[in-house]
């Protein structure tokens, strides 16, 4: 072990010592007024997660799974490859889970989770829980991890800004790995109006539109204590789904020299200021998928379904998720669409009542057009 390395597994220790057992941070534990440093966690549940550099396939049928036909000419203009066109596969970086500090060995991704596709893995966690990631940059650019909803102190951030408490958590090189040590506090979890549990979302905060255009985004559950199962799912609930709802901007990307020159057929051609090629770079996805390609939306009649959405990206991003052949209730309202704004977050829950495999999309009409379509299958 290095000197340096020991440093910093001494300061990492410090600081999660000071998290949960004495530091002068007054920011409140699970209840209003305690000290962070006067809760102790029930259980640390730990995730060894890295960010990979892949190339991921928008559309790996290579037809479009709602027509069950090829790609027409308006829609080929999304993936279809050419001399000065990257088509439906690019390089993005992926949040990846791994079996141990080694980063050596995958862990594997049950098939209730293949719909997750272009997400991070799912972090599961209960209020009263301490939730340790161990992070490992395996791309080329500079990467973090920063959480919504959990609570943290100043080192485990994961931005990083001129405030003066800067750390090397909020900018972890290539090569490097880095320990975020976070609480699952009271005001991380369900609230007054919400169901057993909600949904937030981790991603780098570097350069943040570029970042999660290249793909680096994920999940996070907590469940209420009182509603846990042992595993930490909600009790009440038989099956969920994790949707994103995303125009994924591969022109914003840190990868997009490096598409050109691996995927169009004479990258020399290429004008990155034209508007056509631009155009062909806006993927509009769920989970990273166009055109019905998602996979394992799949449940049985009469379930206890919880869906949690998410929206990201800019000002395009304004989503109606709708369910044809069923309808959810949202903080104790029923409806067939959601409303999702840039980085917003939403639990569903659906008690799906009809047989049949059925259409799930955006309602907004150019999203329609160039594919964030999906389908959802009910049987007995």
């Amino acid at each position: 072990m290095t000197a340096r390395v020991k440093v910093r597994l001494l300061a990492l220790l410090a600081v999660g010592a000071a998290l949960f057992a004495g530091c002068s941070n007054t920011a409140t534990g699970p209840d209003a007024g305690t000290p962070i440093e006067a809760v102790a966690p029930i259980l640390t549940r730990t995730y060894y997660m890295a960010a990979d550099e892949i190339q991921w396939d928008y559309a790996p049928s290579g037809i479009n799974q709602i027509t069950g036909q090829p790609f027409t000419d308006e829609q080929n203009v999304f993936v279809q490859n050419g001399p000065d066109r990257i088509g439906k596969t690019y390089i993005k970086a992926k949040y990846r889970e791994y079996t141990d500090a080694t980063f050596t060995m995958l862990r594997p991704v049950p098939e209730k989770w293949e719909h997750l596709g272009l997400l991070g893995p799912m972090i599961r966690c209960v209020v009263g829980d301490s939730v340790r990631i161990v992070f490992k940059n395996n791309t080329t650019i500079p990467s973090s991890v920063h959480v919504h909803g959990l609570q943290y102190i100043k080192s485990f951030e994961g931005a990083g800004y001129d405030d003066g408490t800067g750390t090397e958590g909020d900018d972890v090189l290539p090569g490097e790995t880095y320990t975020y040590m976070y609480y699952v506090a009271k005001r991380s979890g369900p609230s007054a109006m919400d169901g057993s549990s909600v949904m937030w979302m981790y991603h780098p905060h570097n350069n943040e539109p570029a970042d999660t255009n290249a793909g680096l985004v994920g999940p996070i559950l907590v469940t209420a204590r009182a509603w846990a199962r042992p595993d930490g799912r909600p009790a009440d609930v038989d099956r969920e789904f994790i949707n994103v709802f995303t125009v994924f901007d591969e022109n914003a990307s840190h990868f997009l020299q490096q598409n050109i020159d691996t995927f169009c057929g004479d990258p020399g051609s290429v004008n990155p200021d034209d508007g056509d090629f631009q155009e062909s770079n806006l993927m509009h996805t769920i989970n990273g998928y166009v055109y019905g390609n998602l996979p394992g939306l799949k449940m049985k009649k009469g379930e206890r379904v919880r869906w949690y959405l998410m929206g990201m990206g800019t000002e395009v991003d304004l989503h109606t998720p709708h369910w044809h052949g069923a309808t959810v209730t949202i903080m104790g309202m029923r409806t067939d669409v959601a409303s999702l704004l840039p980085m917003s977050m939403q639990v569903a829950d659906m008690v799906p009542d009809v047989l049949g495999t059925w259409l799930y999309h955006c309602h907004v009409n150019d999203h329609i057009t160039a594919g964030m379509l999906a389908k959802f299958t009910v049987t007995n």
